[in-house]
């Protein structure tokens, strides 16, 4: 292959023409992506659908580092679309893949991204159907953002929120606010990058496990918990479900030294972004069938049961302490830190 693509190491505006210098980027791409690309490259991809309903998802990725300890904003934008997918009760099928590169970006951070979208699609199961690549002035992107959709297909009734009822357990499958405190720490050279890890994963096999092990029909709903944190899902639950949601505080998950550094930073896990990280309302009879499936898998041995929606109607989410006395949770109007993801 020719190496002009990597002019001066950087991508430049003439990546962007459409002239011989896109189509060896293009190729550059689809060479590292390898086996998750169809490679069709026509301006269409044709698509074989096994299911009489399909779950469509879009979603665009910016991150505050894009690159970061122990993932980038490729793996963000395939585990980002893919588990919106699989919380519908869908199996994630096909993604497309758009790029909006900023002049200067050095091609082997490109290509680092690139390749984690390689890596996480093939974990996920699923695989890259088309794209778009276009490249902007420096100072008009904050290095690389990306766009997908996704295509999932059901073979199982799609779990909705309306579905969720009184008595419903509320689970999660693992610890809130890591994904926030390690881009922070790096961002802010705070030091807990080495400590905290960021959460982000693809969650579809585990959701498919815990669907496949628990009696049909008693997984009610799910959500991934990403902007927002947990108390951004609880509310949207409750106001939907029009039941306040009960809380246990001293059950919450959370690393200590997430907490440690939610603490300086003034944050409250609670309201802080994850990547990998599922809340589950579940039947209570199902709540060990539940438990035992998401402790098998790499991404739940740390899932416990946060609270319950309660029978008291209203759309409020309270704490309970382990005393037992509640405070309501306030929904945040904006956020509590700069955009991280």
């Amino acid at each position: 292959m020719s190496t002009s693509t990597a002019t001066d190491g950087q991508i430049v505006l003439d990546h962007g023409t459409g002239a011989l210098l896109s189509q060896e980027l293009v190729h550059l791409i689809a060479q590292t992506l390898g086996d998750v690309y169809v490679g069709e490259m026509e301006d269409s991809a044709t698509l074989t659908v096994d299911s009489p309903r399909i779950a469509m998802t879009t979603d665009s990725f910016v991150a505050d580092p894009p690159f970061f300890g122990n993932g980038d904003i490729g793996k963000i934008a395939v585990c980002g679309t893919v588990n919106d997918l699989a919380v519908a009760g869908s199996t994630p099928r096909y993604l497309t893949l758009g790029l909006i590169l900023e002049t200067g970006l050095p091609i082997e951070k490109l290509l680092r991204a690139m390749t984690s979208v390689r890596e996480t699609a093939r974990e996920a199961g699923v695989q890259i159907v088309c794209g778009d690549t276009k490249v902007v002035r420096a100072g008009e992107a904050d290095q690389i953002y990306i766009n997908t959709a996704g295509v999932g297909f059901y073979r199982r009734e799609p779990l909705r929120m309306a579905d969720v009822r009184a008595g419903d357990k509320v689970i999660l499958s693992g610890p809130i606010g890591n994904h926030t405190v390690h881009l922070l720490s790096i961002r802010e050279g705070l030091g807990f990058e080495t400590r905290v890890h960021s959460d982000c994963a693809p969650l579809n096999g585990m959701i498919d496990d815990v669907l496949t092990k628990a009696p049909a029909g008693t997984v009610h709903s799910m959500r991934d918990v990403t902007r927002g944190g947990l108390s951004a899902v609880l509310h949207e639950y409750a106001a939907r479900v029009g039941r306040v949601i009960g809380v246990d505080t001293p059950s919450l998950p959370i690393q200590h030294e997430t907490a440690m550094a939610a603490d300086m930073l003034g944050i409250n896990p609670v309201h802080s972004a994850n990547e990998g990280c599922l809340a589950l309302f579940v039947d209570p009879a199902a709540e060990s069938d539940v438990l035992a499936a998401l402790h098998a898998h790499k991404y739940g041995p740390h899932a416990v049961v946060i609270g319950e929606v309660t029978d008291r109607p209203g759309s409020d989410v309270v704490l309970r302490d382990a005393d037992g006395r509640e405070s309501v949770l306030e929904e945040l109007l904006g956020a509590e830190l700069p955009r991280l993801c």
